[in-house]
């Protein structure tokens, strides 16, 4: 495939070819300093892992993806929809999420079992300031185990019933809140909480 797209478009001056495993590239020498837009039907097994790694490190300004249509929805999910997802909250840190469309699996050859989704990301500085690993410990915790309350999630954390339900309080009146309720500014503050209260994550 790679000769075959040198041969189509190698000539262009503002065309360079890359081989290599996406998931094994410095992405941040790849790119150099210059600001750059994604455009790509992704490997939909390494889509997020992919994904998350980029909106961390890569000088990447828009990215516009095809993705499997459940892991796109989970992407630009928000709190309360059914595909809302520790990754979900992941994306809201630090990126603006919206499907633009869904493509059918009738339109690929061979079609494939499942229906795909186009995002788009706009990658922007953090809508929360908080201690980033302490947020994303509470966030991965919290969906860890969905069935479990958040209270569950802060008891596994370190902290005590009575500790755990103070923290609750001040994000929502629900004494048995679950994670998929808690949008980002909510997990915020509770890792804010946790910290001020000498955890270490």
């Amino acid at each position: 495939m790679s000769r075959a797209l040198r041969e189509v478009v190698g000539s262009y001056p503002n065309v360079r070819i890359e081989v290599s495993d996406a998931m094994r590239t410095d992405w941040t020498t790849a790119l150099g300093a210059d600001r750059w837009s994604m455009v790509s039907n992704l490997p939909y097994n390494v889509s997020v892992p992919l994904l998350l790694e980029l909106l961390r490190t890569a000088p990447i300004d828009r990215y516009v993806v095809m993705l499997q249509r459940e892991v796109g929805e989970r992407l630009v999910a928000r709190p309360g929809e059914e595909a809302y997802a520790a990754v979900s909250v992941r994306v809201a840190y630090g990126a603006d999420a919206r499907v633009l469309r869904r493509v059918p699996a009738d339109v690929f050859w061979p079609r494939p079992k499942v229906d795909s989704v186009l995002v788009r990301l706009d990658p922007r500085p953090p809508a929360v300031d908080v201690d980033p690993v302490a947020l994303f410990a509470v966030v991965d915790e919290g969906f860890a185990e969905r069935r479990k309350t958040m209270a569950n999630a802060l008891r596994r954390l370190g902290r005590d019933a009575g500790d755990a339900a103070e923290i609750l309080r001040a994000v929502d009146p629900d004494p048995n809140v679950r994670a998929e309720r808690l949008g980002l500014d909510a997990f915020a503050a509770v890792a804010r909480a946790m910290l001020e209260r000498g955890w270490t994550p």
